[in-house]
């Protein structure tokens, strides 16, 4: 069996979106406030950090199969993920190869939402020298063996994004406070959770806020679970027509009143 070949979801009977149980995909607005913007600017070639704070804490080392750089905790973490998978799927272990770590950039397809590549706390996997293709709803085959162990070291994984990614893994939202909780982190504190929802956000959230614009407004937006240039304007709409403050913010004011 070749550990590169695809597979549908659909055809294992597989809810993709629920794949990762509790994890969620890391927030913008948490990787900002606990750890800092990487770059002054982002566009759709990768960079790297010139954000001297968080360099500091980049490093390049070798996680088993190959090198990366990335977020120290974030490579620590890889580490023991990958020796987990070469101790309980030696035959994908040693299939494994990556197309990158850290990269400052947006989200593909994106101008508002910052990839978390950016700070250095997610990896693309080919398998066999092949890299999974994006937004078909399929998977291969060996990524199918090893994403659960992922998931046990707080990785999520981004075939459960709007457009499907399976050869994305990132550190999932409790990941990051939990490495904020232990000290790993040297900007802000773990503590920070303001409740909002706001420009460059995206997953679930995001994509209930929009269905929920659509029928409360009658739009035809993108359910693309990305906040940005048009579901900021919905926002912003919906807070003018019911007397909130328009700053095209989700709060919760604007929460309770769209019944989130």
């Amino acid at each position: 069996m070749s550990l590169s070949q695809t597979v549908t979801f659909a055809s294992l009977g597989i809810d993709r979106r629920s794949i990762n149980g509790n994890l969620s995909g890391a927030r913008n607005s948490t990787m900002l406030s606990l750890i800092g913007s990487p770059r002054g600017t982002y566009d759709d070639d990768c960079r790297w950090p010139n954000n001297q704070a968080i360099l500091s804490q980049v490093v390049s080392e070798d996680v088993g199969p190959f090198q990366v750089s990335g977020l120290k905790p974030a490579v620590e973490t890889l580490r023991s993920i990958l020796a987990d998978i070469r101790a309980q799927e030696r035959e994908v272990y040693d299939a494994l190869g990556h197309m990158g770590m850290l990269c400052c950039r947006y989200v593909r397809d994106s101008r508002s939402a910052i990839s978390n590549h950016s700070w250095g706390t997610a990896i693309d996997l080919t398998l066999e020298g092949r890299l999974d293709r994006r937004g078909d709803g399929r998977t291969q085959k060996g990524l199918l063996k090893i994403y659960k162990v992922f998931n046990d070291h707080g990785f999520f994984w981004g075939a459960a994004f709007p457009i499907e990614d399976s050869m994305h893994f990132e550190a999932s939202e409790q990941l990051i406070r939990k490495w904020a909780d232990e000290g790993k982190l040297t900007k802000g504190s773990s503590s920070f959770d303001n409740g909002l929802t706001d420009f460059g956000d995206r997953g679930q959230i995001v994509e209930d806020l929009q269905k929920a614009l659509n029928l409360l407004l009658g739009l035809d937006m993108d359910v693309d679970g990305i906040f940005g240039p048009a579901t900021r304007a919905a926002v912003m709409e919906f807070q003018r027509v019911n007397g909130l403050t328009v700053d095209g913010i989700v709060g919760p004011k604007t929460k309770a009143a769209l019944k989130l």
